[in-house]
């Protein structure tokens, strides 16, 4: 018995009232889904993680990765629900109790959005030790110069949470010190200096470069102490691997929903495709792939719930369901024939959203590099 059937059956009647003909009309149109973000958000979803006493409904983060999983599975796109769940979590694991009673209960309600993350830069990719951005003190505040790429939902978010070098790293003894994290009020900042360059990119992903000339943060938006700001962010990378699996894993569902009851129905030489071993057995591999992701992310979920170590489980389970879900449109677009290009069956739209996962959040090699220093104490590869 499924122990999240009931919170299972509240996503999916919610994710019914937005069918696809929604998500392809948001898709076509480059159109956020804010009527979709609003009901998510009036129903307590997206502060799955914030604790009651905050506003928020408490959950853990296994609760939080089946949200997001029914989500996708019922054909629609999660990318703007996960960061709203998750990005507050430096706020709530590092941030001042002024701070947390100061936003954590609007962003529950719903009132404050803080959906976009500042840490990607043009020149430092992956490298975030050498990201280039700085926040230098002057006075009473700090000045934010620099650039970041790659940044999402800047446009409907009223915070953005910043990852920047307030030690230069000349003078830090490791490279990963001297970083701070800062909650950038957008709708301050885009009138002191934040200039927003959307990027168009293959997925409706509202994607951003942002431009920082002497942007002013006041000293009581910064999070933790001045200088842990890397330890920070990693601290919350293992939940967003372990949200992002379960996205993963309700694409894949999602296709081999859709997949085995076009199989079952389209008929060709006078028999349904789904008869065809050629049919059958790239669907049921991919099956079965998704269920030994989806066991993984389980594991991830349990331990990370339970304040285990979780770092080797919540990268084996967003690599495994990235892969799963990938395998999973490969075999539904095959599936599906010249009909899997078509807008109106939804697979072309999915097919693409789903491609995301093995580069971002986190690409595949970086967790394939993880496992083998951390987990097979191989040499560092990087």
């Amino acid at each position: 018995m499924d122990a999240f059937a009931a919170l299972r059956e509240g996503v999916r009647q919610l994710c019914q009232r937005f069918p696809a003909s929604y998500w392809r009309d948001c898709d076509r149109d480059r159109a956020y889904p804010e009527a979709f973000l609003s009901a998510m958000t009036e129903a307590g979803y997206l502060a799955a993680l914030i604790p009651e006493r905050y506003g928020g409904v408490g959950l853990g983060v296994m609760e939080a990765s089946v949200i997001l999983e029914e989500v996708n599975r019922s054909g629609g796109n999660a990318a703007q629900c996960h960061a709203q769940m998750y990005t507050m979590g430096t706020l709530l694991r590092h941030g001042s109790e002024e701070q947390k009673q100061r936003w954590l209960p609007d962003i529950a309600a719903g009132r404050l959005r803080l959906q976009a993350f500042g840490v990607t830069e043009p020149g430092a990719g992956s490298d975030t030790t050498h990201l280039e951005t700085t926040a230098v003190w002057d006075g009473d505040h700090y000045r934010v110069t620099g650039q970041k790429i790659f940044i999402s939902r800047v446009q409907h978010s009223d915070y953005l949470l910043l990852l920047a070098r307030t030690t230069p790293i000349d003078q830090v003894t490791r490279r990963s010190d001297g970083l701070s994290v800062f909650m950038v009020d957008l709708r301050e900042a885009l009138q002191d200096g934040l200039f927003v360059q959307p990027i168009e990119t293959m997925m409706n992903h509202e994607t951003n470069a942002l431009f920082f000339d002497g942007v002013s943060v006041p000293r009581e938006n910064l999070i933790g102490e001045e200088g842990q700001g890397f330890s920070y962010i990693l601290d919350g990378m293992n939940a967003e691997r372990i949200l992002i699996a379960g996205e993963c894993l309700g694409d894949g569902y999602f296709f081999i929903d859709r997949a085995t009851a076009y199989a079952r129905e389209r008929v060709v030489f006078n028999r349904p495709i789904g008869q065809n071993q050629g049919i059958q057995f790239p669907l049921a591999r991919a099956y079965a792939h998704l269920r030994a992701a989806d066991l993984m992310r389980t594991q991830a979920a349990e331990r990370f719930d339970q304040g285990e170590p979780s770092g080797e489980e919540a990268n084996l389970a967003k690599l495994l369901a990235s892969e799963a879900s990938w395998e999973a449109a490969n075999a539904a677009i095959q599936t599906h024939g010249g009909y899997g290009f078509a807008v109106d069956y939804d697979i072309e739209r999915k097919f693409r959203e789903t491609r995301l996962f093995q580069v971002a959040p986190v690409s595949t090699n970086l967790i394939l590099a993880y496992i083998g220093e951390h987990v097979l104490d191989l040499p560092r590869s990087y």
